[in-house]
């Protein structure tokens, strides 16, 4: 993956001026554009989206401040359209309008060109079960929010807050205890593959029920393939100690062994909680295929 990885940097730095082929570079290299995109954003903390726009605003500040061309011809060079759509997010990576730049020497923030490199972590154990499930459902009440990476999410807060105490009631009745994960959950659906932070997802607030079992009136349903899943255990100060974990599987599980992600819902199981929710107990459910 750290290989795969830094022939991603590679071909953003060769295809500046137009959108990589990632999915032919996954494919290249046995791997698949959702997973890919998924450990760049997780790894480098950015979206590959954004690391890209960055790349080119950072090769282009160096024209722009040389000033041998104008500023239309600058922006055709590096992708864009229009010197308007280059302004917007030329000003949007540095903070100043390439007019301003371009007279004024700065301000610029330059985005270096990454590398990735192998490090030694992991010294702390990831208590881990691989599952192979058949089809199921999710069923629950959905909404759309803001995808947020730390601490709570408030959207996904009020719309469990929103409902009266006979529909959490309800839920907890209609769960299959036959059918893994267990309890109520937490279901992210639809997620943009760069995880880029306000995007949104499909947050659903329900239980897991057989494949062919029907969704009461009223709730909202997915529809879940069969195949494998990598489930983590959690155990400590929530939601710090799930989102710590949720990062750890891209920085120290994934690399560490022969599964990627393939597309799906991430599910969360609370197996015990403090009253006030400060410390929890969870399984992080993510859907995963052999490299």
């Amino acid at each position: 993956m750290i290989s795969a990885l830094n022939q991603l940097v590679d071909l953003v730095e060769e295809h500046l001026a137009e959108e990589p082929d990632v999915q032919g570079l996954a494919g290249s290299l046995g791997t698949t554009e959702y997973h890919l995109r998924r450990m760049f954003s997780s790894l480098a903390g950015m979206p590959l989206s954004e690391y890209v726009r960055r790349r080119r605003m950072t090769v282009a500040a160096a024209d722009v401040v040389r000033g041998e061309a104008d500023l239309l011809g600058i922006a055709v060079r590096h992708g864009y359209g229009s010197s308007e759509a280059f302004g917007r997010a030329f000003r949007a990576v540095h903070g100043a309008g390439p007019g301003d730049v371009r007279r004024d020497g700065g301000p610029l923030r330059t985005q270096p060109q990454l590398r990735f490199r192998l490090t030694v972590e992991g010294s702390v154990p990831m208590d881990t079960r691989l599952v192979n499930r058949p089809a199921f459902r999710l069923v629950g009440h959905a909404t759309r929010v803001p995808l947020i990476h730390q601490g709570v999410n408030p959207h996904i807060q009020e719309h469990i807050a929103a409902l009266p105490p006979e529909e959490h009631l309800r839920l907890k009745a209609l769960g299959d205890s036959d059918t893994e994960p267990r309890g109520l959950l937490q279901v992210s659906h639809d997620l943009d593959p760069d995880s880029t932070e306000g995007s949104e997802l499909t947050y659903l607030h329900g239980v897991a029920l057989g494949r062919d079992a029907p969704a009461p009136d009223g709730l909202d349903a997915i529809g879940v393939a069969a195949g494998m899943w990598a489930v983590f255990r959690t155990s400590g100060p929530h939601p710090q100690a799930l989102q710590t974990t949720w990062a750890a599987t891209a920085t120290d599980w994934f690399p560490s062994n022969p599964w990627r992600l393939r597309p799906g819902p991430s599910i969360v199981a609370t197996l015990d909680r403090a009253a006030d929710f400060s410390t929890a107990t969870c399984e992080l459910w993510l859907p995963v295929e052999p490299t």
